[in-house]
């Protein structure tokens, strides 16, 4: 019989007497009703060593469904608007009763949440950077009191535990939180805690007092915080999918999951298109040498994939492939560009001036492309843009595409691999896909290639075909 090795490393903490401890993070598709709590009750129960919970607000139970986070942004616009909020309170209050309802629970703490909801429209519009975050941070602060109360009825010691009693404290920038280095230490003195804290994911607390809300992807940003803080041993993050897949599945059909890769190889993949964590949600986790793993809330048996700082198992050149949409590039030709004091200065300078930020910038000799997002480019901004790039450089050439998509390939193994670029390349042209611009980092980790939109999806089959074999198209 194979014995995993997250379960030989449990045990022997256990045989040196040091607990092993996990944070485990549920996202709203994992909380959107009493079949999905209930899932994560049994999660929870199967491993004691899973002592904090981190959980979202309630998300969608199906495609028609609203998410308990969009009737809150809507209950913020009627309170704004000196509207009558009585219905979209109880639609709220209503997603949390139905859960109730469904799980048969006491409802003692039905009225706690009724009131904090309520309460929203209490606090005070003007002079108010932080009212939209305390609308939103509701969410998942109510979904922890009535997770931590469903857990406890059916005997787990669990309590729920406030950001503000945790520890988390954030900076003052509403709506793009960073937590404040002094937390880490805070949080720590729970590590040895015989409970189980189910935590509201998503926001913290200032130094003030008030509420501030992290950035897209909040929660995850809160289980990585928490692992960090405890030290924990490894941090789960469970969705809705088997892990991290290679390819988009509305791309290439039932396409495999990656198992294994480095902290670097998903940064690169998040920037560049893959959706299942937000890549400044790793940050905290990254920092602190903390494992990640990607589980299924609905298949939890499976391994999910482990993101590390040093990758064990051999995935190959390539781990995953991904793409993201709507770029615009600026090339510039000049022939001794190379030789002309200040050139690339010139044109930052041209760009910082218009309020515009690049994304990448690969250059030859002679020529330079810069590659940013499509909507900085506005017809006025585009037209001023090309009159200075044309009177400051005095160009050779110059054009500006658009419609542009982004395709990168990532993986560590690239480094070791003779000809991934050739390959790559290779598969492209057999499908008459045309390169706008190739540019390979220093770090050989990824490659990324610059395409016409409507060519994307091709690309995206056309390199795992190469690279994890081939497809039917789905």
């Amino acid at each position: 019989m194979k014995i995993s090795g997250n379960y030989l490393t449990e045990i022997l903490y256990k045989y040196k007497g040091v607990e092993f401890v996990k944070v485990i993070k549920f996202g709203g598709s994992s909380l959107a009703s009493a079949q999905q709590l209930q899932k994560v009750f049994q999660i929870v129960k199967d491993d004691a060593t899973r002592k904090f919970v981190v959980v979202s607000a309630p998300g969608k139970r199906s495609d028609a469904d609203i998410k308990v986070t969009d009737l809150l942004i809507s209950y913020h616009e009627k309170y704004l608007k000196d509207e009558d909020t009585t219905a979209l309170v109880e639609q709220i209050v209503a997603r949390y009763e139905t859960i109730m309802d469904e799980l048969s629970m006491d409802k003692t703490i039905l009225a706690d949440i009724r009131r904090s909801v309520e309460a929203l429209a209490q606090l005070p519009k003007e002079n108010n950077p932080h009212l939209f975050d305390a609308f939103l941070a509701s969410g998942e602060n109510n979904n922890a009191k009535l997770v931590a109360s469903f857990f406890k009825e059916q005997g787990l010691p669990a309590v729920y535990k406030n950001p503000l009693d945790l520890g988390i404290i954030v900076s003052d920038e509403p709506g793009n939180a960073r937590i404040l280095p002094s937390s880490y230490d805070k949080i720590g003195r729970f590590r040895e805690t015989e409970e189980i804290f189910v935590i509201p994911g998503f926001f913290g607390y200032t130094e003030a007092g008030d509420i501030c809300t992290f950035s897209r992807g909040g929660s995850d940003i809160t289980g990585s915080i928490v692992a960090a803080g405890v030290q924990a041993d490894q941090y789960e993050n469970f969705t809705d999918v088997d892990g991290i897949f290679v390819a988009h599945p509305g791309i290439v059909r039932q396409p495999k999951t990656i198992k294994e890769l480095t902290y670097r190889e998903m940064r690169e993949l998040a920037y560049a298109g893959f959706a299942v964590l937000h890549d400044e949600a790793l940050m905290p986790a990254y920092k602190a040498h903390i494992p990640v793993v990607i589980k299924n809330t609905n298949n939890p048996t499976h391994p999910g994939t482990l993101i590390t700082t040093k990758r064990e198992a051999d995935e190959g050149p390539v781990v995953g492939i991904a793409s993201d949409q709507n770029f615009a590039t600026i090339y510039i030709s000049k022939y001794l560009m190379n030789r002309e004091l200040g050139f690339g200065r010139k044109v930052l300078q041209i760009l910082e001036n218009l309020g515009l930020s690049y994304e990448h910038m690969p250059s030859g000799i002679d020529d330079i492309s810069i590659v940013l997002r499509e909507r900085q480019l506005t017809p006025e901004i585009e037209e001023r843009l090309i009159q200075e790039l044309e009177h400051e450089l005095k160009p050779d050439e110059l054009r500006i595409t658009h419609g542009l998509s982004m395709i990168m390939i990532v993986g560590e193994g690239m480094q070791r691999r003779i000809g991934v670029t050739a390959d790559s390349t290779a598969a492209l042209a057999k499908h008459k896909i045309n390169l706008e611009m190739i540019n390979q980092g220093s770090s050989e980790v990824s490659i990324m290639f610059g395409i016409r939109g409507e060519e994307e999806k091709d690309a995206i089959r056309a390199l795992y075909d190469t690279f994890f074999g081939e497809q039917t198209e789905g």
